[in-house]
């Protein structure tokens, strides 16, 4: 069973950041590295290591920029794994999609026990598992602390 995180939106405040459109719209990809956390991510990072222990699988599925190339794509992928360096150090990823735009990430799901979070609406009703907004993630971490 997996658990899957999106980042921009989710964990990541990438619409919080000055600019962020025109940034993406001009190439740059420093929106991506600037974004400040949406949680608690020690508090996030010791649930997602615990569930790890019980045997949950941990990954994050997150596209890059809309309007691309691969060298703008390439410059994503480095921000966003050094975001998630700089803020999830403790937690060892299972599996990380950083995918092109629009990809359905449907694509990852391994099992209809898989847990989304994400905030994409039209994602999460896409989704054939669990999907849950944001603002769920700790309740939800916590039931699954609980009930294993």
């Amino acid at each position: 069973r997996t658990i899957w995180f999106d980042m921009d939106g989710t964990i990541a405040n990438l619409y919080g950041v000055q600019d962020w459109l025109p940034k993406l719209r001009a190439f740059d990809a420093s929106p991506y590295a600037e974004a400040e956390v949406m949680h608690n991510m020690s508090l996030l990072a010791r649930y997602l290591n615990k569930l790890q222990k019980l045997g949950f699988r941990l990954g994050i599925i997150s596209w890059l920029a809309k309007d691309s190339s691969f060298e703008y794509d390439q410059a994503v992928r480095r921000a966003k794994e050094e975001w998630l360096k700089n803020h999830l150090s403790s937690v060892t990823f299972n599996e990380i999609y950083l995918v092109s735009y629009g990809c359905p990430k449907t694509t990852f799901i391994h099992s209809e026990m898989d847990i989304l979070f994400d905030d994409n609406e039209t994602i999460r009703n896409e989704w054939t598992g669990e999907a849950h907004d944001p603002s769920e993630i700790f309740s939800i971490l916590q039931r699954l602390l609980q009930t294993e």
